[in-house]
């Protein structure tokens, strides 16, 4: 054989020995049929855990459930259910047939949490000017509790506004939700609508009051601050803040000179004060009071 077939004849054994390793190179790991392999020293990731069974033998069926907290007639709530709206204790339910405790079921359609207990109730009120957020006062003055004394429950405040503030205030007979509204970790929000006096609120003023002003009691600051209108010699703002400490938005206007004339608080999380008279009351909504207890994470 002379030079020149060696040379070929070696080029060609390469050339097969190349193919055969990018061969080797992407059939590794693969199984028959395109499986892969599993590779040493890796577990195969573990499969889902199966959901856990939320069915309570002796339970009340979860459309009757539903029906009964407002959501429609039972075949709407069995579409509900049929339709993946539902779930139970974090459980998402699809089949019909599930029965729940309702005493101790966590319930949300849609995300927002269900009330079950019909004992529980929640109240938007009106507080109006001159009236003290507390149930019972020893000097006499009015209090919010004779606003509420046709209710048989026993309702107590969620926060509080100052006598000389006004607008929204929630009572309630649910001692969770309260003590969670009430609670930093939430961070509900409250809009305010305050009027000032003082001068034109500029915008460094603004920014001062977004950025923090400083109290006797640490630094606060507003969520937002808008100006909703200006006249001579006053300024209505609109002021979102999450923070609970005493008379803070009147504190942090005096702060930046700007005293407040008025104050009305017109929102708490989704709950809105609306066109509700001062001194009347309205009860929240199946809606309203899912979005209220889904924000402090009931």
């Amino acid at each position: 054989m002379n030079q020149h077939s060696r040379g070929g004849s070696r080029r060609n054994n390469e050339n097969r020995a190349a193919a055969n390793r990018a061969g080797q190179g992407r059939g590794q790991g693969r199984r028959p049929g395109g499986q892969d392999r599993p590779r040493p020293g890796r577990r195969r990731p573990a499969s889902a855990e199966p959901p856990r069974d939320v069915h309570v033998a002796d339970g009340v069926r979860l459309q009757k459930v539903l029906a009964q907290a407002g959501f429609g007639s039972r075949r709407a709530c069995e579409e509900l259910i049929e339709r993946g709206h539902v779930e139970v204790d974090g459980v998402l339910v699809t089949e019909l047939g599930v029965r729940v405790d309702p005493a101790a079921a966590v319930i949300h359609v849609d995300g927002l949490r269900v009330q079950l207990d019909q004992n529980k109730v929640t109240l938007a009120l009106h507080k109006p000017h001159g009236v003290v957020s507390t149930m019972h006062d020893p000097q006499g003055r009015p209090t919010v509790a004779e606003l509420v004394k046709n209710r048989e429950e026993r309702l107590f405040h969620v926060g509080r506004l100052d006598a000389d503030s006004e607008g929204l205030l929630l009572l309630t007979n649910d001692g969770e939700l309260a003590n969670r509204l009430s609670h930093p970790r939430y961070e509900i929000p409250k809009t305010y609508v305050v009027t000032v006096e003082g001068g034109p609120v500029y915008p460094r003023i603004v920014k001062d009051l977004t950025r923090g002003v400083e109290l006797d009691d640490g630094v606060a600051r507003m969520d937002s601050v808008k100006v909703l209108q200006e006249v001579t010699d006053a300024t209505l703002l609109e002021v979102v803040l999450h923070e609970g400490r005493n008379r803070i938005v009147r504190r942090m206007l005096d702060a930046v000179e700007r005293p407040v004339t008025r104050l009305v608080r017109t929102r708490i999380g989704p709950i809105r004060l609306g066109d509700l008279k001062p001194g009347r009351t309205r009860v929240l909504g199946r809606v309203e009071l899912g979005q209220l207890m889904s924000d402090v994470e009931m």
